[in-house]
């Protein structure tokens, strides 16, 4: 029996995601993201936080070109739409995604990458977007995503010329938030989906949800989400255990 596309490891809270196609760099095919978006659209009951990850030494290497040459122009446009609503299942779909990244995150990799919210690059790990040495254009995200990272300028100049950049590069320029040593990556990831999840469930969501979408918006109108957001999070029985564990010394017991 062959290995699932989609290795799958729940424990309590956190669930590890490990991309496994060794072959091809884990090139991200037609059924991995097809099971990426079944797991997000229906993750086990009660998780918080999700690790993604690769295996044999890569994260994930981008499309995988061999289905890519024969979709027609149709077939391009709805293949991209479901890119789309998947990095947003992932994104904004209620869970906190840590990504552990090593060697290619390149392409769609950097675009599944940038839809989680929080990455930790070990020294192997390179960030391309290549598209445009190959004819092509990138479809999963990276305009709305790679582009506010590093600004549209960047990222211009890293399509045309097909500039690599590495772990400490990433963490300067926003694509990761770790920079760690060679196989720490996935043990940082543990520490702090931990810790992720032992945070009050609604701060968790509205944090996610919240700050990218204000983001978008004027200042007025981002302001008054902010207000609606922190009225929201101030009246639930969470807060009144926070405020109570700070004022005792002691650590919270969230829901």
């Amino acid at each position: 029996m062959s290995e699932p596309i989609l290795k799958i490891d729940v424990d309590g809270y956190v669930a590890t995601l490990k991309m496994n196609r060794p072959a091809k760099r884990n090139a991200m095919c037609e059924d991995l993201l097809i099971a990426l978006d079944s797991f997000f659209s229906k993750p086990p009951k009660d998780l918080r936080v999700v690790i993604l990850t690769g295996i044999a030494g890569h994260f994930c290497s981008g499309l995988d070109l061999s289905e890519h040459v024969h979709r027609s122009a149709e077939d391009n446009l709805f293949h991209s739409r479901h890119w789309h609503s998947v990095m947003e299942k992932i994104q904004f779909g209620g869970l906190i995604v840590v990504s552990a990244m090593f060697g290619a995150v390149i392409g769609g990799g950097l675009e599944l990458a940038t839809s989680t919210h929080v990455r930790i690059a070990e020294p192997s790990t390179i960030f391309q977007l290549p598209e445009g040495r190959r004819g092509i254009f990138v479809g999963g995200g990276a305009t709305a995503r790679v582009g506010r990272l590093i600004g549209p300028d960047r990222m211009t100049e890293m399509m045309l010329t097909g500039r690599k950049y590495g772990a400490d590069e990433g963490v300067a320029l926003g694509l990761a938030h770790y920079s760690v040593k060679e196989g720490e990556a996935l043990e940082l990831a543990r520490s702090l989906a931990g810790k992720i999840a032992r945070n009050a469930p609604m701060s968790n969501y509205l944090m996610v949800q919240a700050i990218a979408r204000i983001n978008d918006m004027s200042q007025s109108d981002g302001l008054f989400v902010e207000s609606l957001a922190t009225a929201l999070a101030q009246t639930t029985p969470d807060a009144e255990e926070g405020l109570s564990a700070f004022l005792e010394k002691r650590a919270p017991k969230f829901r």
